[in-house]
């Protein structure tokens, strides 16, 4: 366990000196060898390093867009580069890992672990709300295994800041059949199309957050519910998101996706075709009761 701590702070090392020297001015597995040989002479067995650093260097680009979704309104250029490449690190290990080998838990606490260690001051807090916001998302996978007794750390203080969102379930008609829209995000998760309002009133602000992220125009039919969960930002600490969900209709027209970091593809599904995708716990009640809506209409 010792040496796999040591193996990822040399990784984070040579990740470290690749991308503060700028990506393409010297070959990270060069890098690499001069650090594995200087910090590890003894080790032997390279293949736990190589094997983490070449993963981290071939997803980097779905590592950074994870990032930004996690930490919103943070560009990855603005993160400090050690901050972003233990997070690269805890992400690769947390998303693409033999979780036999490297469960999420581990994969958190090894990350925080080097944000500690080669960090700032508030490097282990802002890594650690990145890197929960996205166990969040997967569902907190191994949560039982480890934590069986533990006391629900979900349950937050009145006075966290609040931001309202609001979104939907886009159904359209086409002939006899009926068919949703859905976005995919870099979680590689089926979801809702949802986004920011202004004020607290969800149903007035819901067709131009849609209109805006999708670009169909639609109708309000009535509401489906309200989802909160707690989420880190490196500047405002935890933030609590309030979405409301609405069901809409939309003419059956092509969908244009806004480009965003978090989104990566937004398709109509036949609405029989849905229940087999893969969506958030949180989010598929409220496409079943859709659904149901839909069914007596």
């Amino acid at each position: 366990m010792a040496n796999r701590h040591l193996s990822r702070s040399i990784v984070l090392q040579s990740l470290f000196e690749w991308d503060f020297n700028g990506t393409h001015a010297s070959p990270v597995m060069e890098i690499f060898a001069r650090n594995a040989e200087e910090f590890a002479p003894g080790m032997g067995d390279f293949s736990f390093m190589e094997t983490l650093l070449k993963g981290v260097i071939e997803k980097q680009k779905d590592l950074d867009l994870v990032i930004e979704k996690a930490a919103p309104d943070w560009p990855i250029d603005k993160i400090s580069v050690i901050d972003r490449n233990i997070l690269r690190i805890g992400l690769y290990e947390l998303l693409f890992a033999d979780r036999g080998q490297v469960p999420p838990k581990v994969a958190i606490n090894e990350a925080i672990e080097l944000s500690k260690t080669f960090g700032g001051e508030t490097s282990s807090k802002f890594v650690n709300g990145v890197l929960g916001a996205v166990y969040k998302e997967l569902g907190e996978p191994g949560k039982d295994e480890t934590s069986k007794d533990r006391k629900d750390k979900n349950i937050t203080p009145a006075n966290i800041p609040v931001e309202y969102l609001a979104g939907a379930v886009v159904y359209a008609k086409e002939g006899e059949d009926v068919y949703l829209a859905l976005v995919h995000d870099v979680f590689g998760r089926w979801t809702l199309s949802k986004g920011h309002i202004e004020g607290k009133d969800p149903e007035k602000e819901v067709a131009k957050v849609i209109s805006d992220e999708i670009k169909l125009p639609v109708e309000v039919k009535e509401k489906l519910g309200t989802n909160e969960y707690v989420t880190y930002h490196p500047e405002k600490g935890k933030i609590k998101k309030n979405v409301t969900y609405y069901l809409v209709e939309a003419p059956f027209v092509e969908i244009k996706l806004k480009e965003s970091g978090g989104l990566d593809d937004a398709k109509w599904f036949k609405m029989g075709d849905i229940l087999d995708l893969n969506f958030y716990n949180d989010i598929l009640p409220l496409i079943t009761k859709a659904i149901n809506v839909l069914l007596k209409k």
